[in-house]
Formats: structure tokens, C-alpha cells, sequence
């Protein structure tokens, strides 16, 4: 890990610790949540053969297109109900959740949130 911020090592270590147990097959794949300052993504990974079969973020132009979101929290939580009617679409119903080391709670919680609602299972 190196020189890294304390807050990110940190992180890096929760990532770790958590990713021993969490693992993406066809069956189930993983869906990781990442969070920057001002944007969240997501994708559905399948760790088996290193495969993102579905992915979505605050970045893509659909995003920008439809309006400002009042709050990053409501953006993420669009972010994933998008993310899960791409999955839906491809046949994807049933993922693991991977918090990718960041706490659940906010931004991370409401696209957790959003998947949900969108008709995922996990």
C-alpha cells in the first residue's frame, strides 16, 4: 500500500478484508460500488473470467441529460435502479453486494437502495 493517505489505506484495508469472502460466479455476480468525491459507479463483475457485465455512473451523458440531482444521495440512488434495469434486461437478477471497503451508509447505502428497488436480490 505504500505511502497512501491514512484514510485510503484504511479503506484499502477494509477492500481486503472484505473481498476474502465476497466472490462473483455466473450465478451470482458481484456488484462493486465505487465513490469518488463527486461521482459513484458501479458495475456487475463476474470474477471467474474478469468480465463487467453491466455498468453505470453519475459520468455517463444519460446523467447529465436528465437534470441536476438535488443531492449527490439521490444520484446514487438512480445510479442504481439504472444499473439494475441494465441488469434485468441482460438477465441478471440475483448479484453480491461488494461495498468495495467504503462504510455502508449514504451515497453507497442509497445505490444499494436503488438496486433494490430496481428488482435486484441480494
Amino acid at each position: 500500500m505504500g505511502s497512501l493517505n491514512p484514510r485510503k489505506k484504511a479503506r484499502l484495508r477494509r477492500k481486503y478484508r472484505v473481498r476474502k469472502r465476497i466472490f462473483g460466479t455466473e450465478e451470482r455476480p458481484r456488484l462493486t460500488v465505487f465513490r469518488s468525491a463527486r461521482h459513484i459507479y458501479a458495475q456487475i463483475v463476474v470474477d471467474t473470467t474478469g468480465r463487467t457485465l453491466v455498468s453505470a455512473s453519475t459520468l455517463e451523458k444519460t446523467f447529465r441529460e436528465i437534470r441536476r440531482f438535488e443531492s449527490k444521495v439521490k444520484a446514487a440512488e438512480h445510479v442504481g435502479k439504472v444499473l439494475a434495469k441494465r441488469a434485468i434486461e441482460k438477465g441478471i437478477t440475483r448479484v453480491v453486494f461488494d461495498r468495495n471497503g467504503f462504510l455502508y451508509h449514504g451515497r453507497v447505502r442509497a445505490l444499494s437502495m436503488g438496486a433494490r428497488e430496481g428488482g435486484l436480490d441480494f
